[in-house]
């Protein structure tokens, strides 16, 4: 319904013209409806050359802008910042957290990110519900989710606070991972306390339900098995296809650009409602990159004949083995990721494919020489 919601108020009705139009992305403003006063700042861990932008920032914000900062405590431990004596005052000013144990997702009103992409998809993980806008710099390796260079930070970081920028909304995936729950018992010379031979050395006992917000893709994968990964993939309850490769990837359009993208799909702007779901070196020729509406439901089990189990990880992190009887449900979910533009979605979007993926570059097709004709 949310996602019906979305569509229908970005869909309007031109009475000069008695026409629908779609309303342009690049529309999409940061509007504050009070002055921001909380800011959260995740930097990128091990990166030395990260040290002075985030004092330089942590200073400007506290100083300058008197922000409360929040700064996770593994930053503060780092050696440089914890005996950085002329730091120490700003340090004392901060608000710290732990990831997994503090809930800080209603305290902060926007983020900066300092690193590359995978900052960005950090920062995303730490607010499984609604997610504060984020400003995300471009301080790593990649930067395709990084649109802000730091040179000019003052002014750009102002201009936040000031809720004068473009906005995207990065659609994200909502995952519910059950599994059955296995608990070994205790057994010796291969029989039961009651005297009874198992056929089995482990016992379901109830079912254990995790459930994930991602960003990029939810990847399904064969592990260390030799064999081919073999999982059935069902849309709104419907098998649609069985996985027979090493894997399987359902991406978001965010996601399109990552490791769909070195699997062979198409990139698609952000803006695009929609899920991608791209084998892993497929052993089958015609299995090609498929696109489906946002919205709808996903599920992918073990097939029943598998050889071996199945490994998924959720934006490269929390991997776990999939094993008979478990399954990984997926849709949109209705939190996405306000990312803040440095100019605006459809700029930014072709500028980060131009510069960090070098999109359709290559050397220019020579003219043809126009001799001048002798009169």
């Amino acid at each position: 319904m949310k996602i019906f919601e979305h569509v229908m108020n970005n869909l309007y009705f031109n009475r000069t013209t008695e026409k629908w139009h779609i309303q342009d992305p690049a529309s999409q403003r940061l509007t504050w409806n009070k002055p921001p006063k909380s800011v959260l700042v995740i930097k990128k861990i091990r990166d030395a050359s990260l040290l002075q932008p985030f004092k330089e920032l942590c200073v400007y914000l506290t100083e300058e802008n008197n922000m409360i900062v929040y700064v996770e405590k593994k930053v503060l431990e780092d050696p440089a910042i914890a005996h950085d004596e002329n730091f120490g005052p700003v340090k004392k000013k901060f608000c710290t957290f732990s990831e997994d144990y503090d809930d800080i997702s209603n305290q902060i009103d926007f983020i900066i990110c300092l690193g590359g992409d995978g900052t960005l998809l950090y920062a995303s993980s730490l607010f499984q519900g609604s997610v504060p806008p984020v400003m995300a710099f471009h301080l790593g390796s990649l930067g395709f989710l990084t649109p802000f260079n730091f040179e000019n930070f003052q002014s750009q970081v102002t201009q936040v606070i000031e809720g004068n920028a473009a906005l995207v909304l990065r659609s994200r995936l909502k995952v519910r991972v059950v599994k059955e729950h296995r608990e070994k018992k205790m057994i010796q010379n291969g029989i039961e306390e009651n005297g009874m031979v198992p056929t089995s050395l482990e016992k379901e006992v109830g079912k254990q339900i995790m459930q994930y917000q991602v960003l990029n893709e939810v990847v399904v994968d064969r592990g260390p098995s030799s064999y081919l990964s073999n999982v059935d993939v069902y849309l709104d309850g419907h098998l649609i296809t069985t996985v027979q490769g090493d894997g399987v990837i359902v991406s978001t359009p965010t996601g399109s650009t990552a490791y769909a993208a070195a699997a062979g799909a198409s990139m698609i702007h952000p803006n695009v409602p929609a899920i991608m779901i791209t084998p892993i070196c497929p052993h089958s020729l015609s299995f090609r990159p498929i696109v489906v509406p946002a919205g709808v439901e996903l599920k992918i089990t073990l097939s029943p004949d598998a050889r071996n189990t199945a490994w998924v990880s959720f934006d490269g992190r929390k991997r776990q083995e999939i094993c008979h009887g478990d399954s990984i449900s997926i849709t949109t979910s209705c939190y996405p990721l306000p990312s803040i533009c440095f100019r605006d979605p459809v700029s930014d979007w072709f500028e980060s494919l131009a510069e960090c993926l070098h999109w359709n570059v290559r050397k220019k097709q020579n003219n043809f020489a126009v001799e001048e004709e002798e009169f």
